[in-house]
């Protein structure tokens, strides 16, 4: 590699390394989803209000399941508590819930809005709060319960839409929270609209707020905000069970991806982008190391000995012996000349002599074999039998030389 490849792989290295302590040292950004789920510790999750209620309630049950199949169990009884963004149960299983309630049950639902079902169920309406004359969306919340100090008032500064109730059925519903629409500096309530009822309904009795954040993690860890939670779960009988649904949550109640660990823990996170970084290094210095593979040619195949089969077949078929047996004779006087080295020039009882003691047959062999070819060479045709004749005479003289691995 070049001294300015070399240059530029170390600046890119640099250039990551960089990044890399820079995402590490910078503060890690506050995530405002809002889940409302019980195990998030983010702004909008619910952890701390669900560890203060386990503190204060003797039997507190996350519920996993969606109310009309856990309600199936005649044995529930106490207080359901939903809050959410947004819960929409369905004509079921809302019928459901009402049946429980019936029962003697407490049902508290906190929700920006609330379905239709519902609140004709209970003569309510919802609307939104206008926020023309209120640019910086702040707004002060208050009970209304002399006993739960109803003169204090809770500041919450992150809103996106809020509801109140328009419409109430004053001979049966009671208002327990109210929400102010516009202040400016001080914390006197004014223009206040509701946003908290009670209503008693059969032998039990139903809590609607539209004010969820109540149960966040933002609204509680801003003191003294935590007293106006409280005085909300102040109307529910914490000596009995309180089970508090998980099911309808804008945030997961599990986690649904195996990097989750990785990518959530800041030390295991760049350590995962590191390996990644070292491979991809690997993979471009490995890759230069080795030369691409060299494909497997497999050498021609040596077609002379079937190309010469075909030649001879082609020959016997049609009956030209007598060329096939020059050919035979040309090949066998090829062979004595390279293989035992004498010359076929002349064709004499010395050159038999030699021949026979150097090919290690006997005289009287090798003569019948010679006359054998000096006939066929005085002959214009041959039969087939006098050529195979020839053939044998052949292959066994050459199968007594004692060269003939050499050939």
């Amino acid at each position: 590699m070049s001294k300015k490849g070399k240059l530029y792989i170390v600046l890119f290295t640099i250039a990551i390394l960089t990044i890399v302590a820079i995402e590490m040292t910078k503060p890690k950004q506050v995530n405002w989803f809002p889940s409302y789920a019980i195990h998030h510790k983010i702004p909008f999750g619910s952890y701390v209000f669900h560890e203060q209620l386990k503190r204060v309630a003797n039997n507190v049950t996350p519920v996993e399941r969606p109310p009309f199949e856990y309600l199936k169990n005649d044995s529930i009884s106490g207080s359901y508590l939903f809050y959410n963004g947004g819960i929409d149960f369905g004509k079921e299983e809302l019928n459901s819930l009402l049946d429980w309630v019936d029962h003697g049950n407490t049902l508290m639902v906190s929700a920006v809005n609330f379905e239709a079902k519902l609140l004709d169920t209970l003569n309510l309406s919802t609307k939104t709060i206008n926020t023309i004359d209120n640019i910086d969306r702040e707004y002060h919340v208050k009970l209304v319960n002399p006993l739960l100090d109803n003169n204090k008032t809770y500041h919450y500064d992150r809103p996106t839409t809020f509801y109140y109730f328009n419409k109430i059925d004053t001979l049966k519903t009671a208002v327990i929270a109210l929400i102010d629409n516009y202040s400016e500096g001080d914390v006197t309530i004014k223009d206040s609209l509701v946003s908290g009822v009670k209503q008693p309904f059969g032998r039990g009795e139903i809590i609607l707020t539209t004010f969820p954040q109540a149960f966040s993690n933002y609204f509680m860890l801003q003191s003294p905000n935590q007293n106006y939670t409280a005085g909300l779960l102040s109307y529910l009988d914490t000596n009995q069970p309180i089970y508090t649904d998980t099911y309808y949550k804008t945030g997961k109640t599990f986690y649904t991806s195996p990097m989750y660990l990785f990518l959530n823990t800041e030390s295991l996170k760049w350590a995962y982008y590191l390996v990644l970084f070292g491979a991809l290094i690997y993979i471009i210095f490995e890759g230069k190391r080795k030369q691409r593979a060299i494909p497997i040619i497999n050498p021609l195949k040596n077609q002379t000995v079937d190309f010469t089969r075909t030649i001879a077949d082609m020959y016997y078929e049609n009956g030209k012996h007598k060329d096939i047996a020059q050919h035979k004779i040309h090949h066998f006087l090829e062979y004595i000349r390279s293989t035992l080295h004498l010359s076929t020039a002349e064709i004499n009882t010395s050159f038999i002599k030699n021949l026979a003691a150097r090919s290690n047959n006997t005289v009287e062999d090798t003569q019948n074999l010679f006359k054998l070819i000096k006939q066929i060479g005085q002959k214009t045709e041959i039969n087939h039998t006098e050529l195979e004749r020839l053939n044998t005479l052949i292959e066994q003289f050459k199968s007594h030389n004692q060269w003939k691995k050499t050939n």
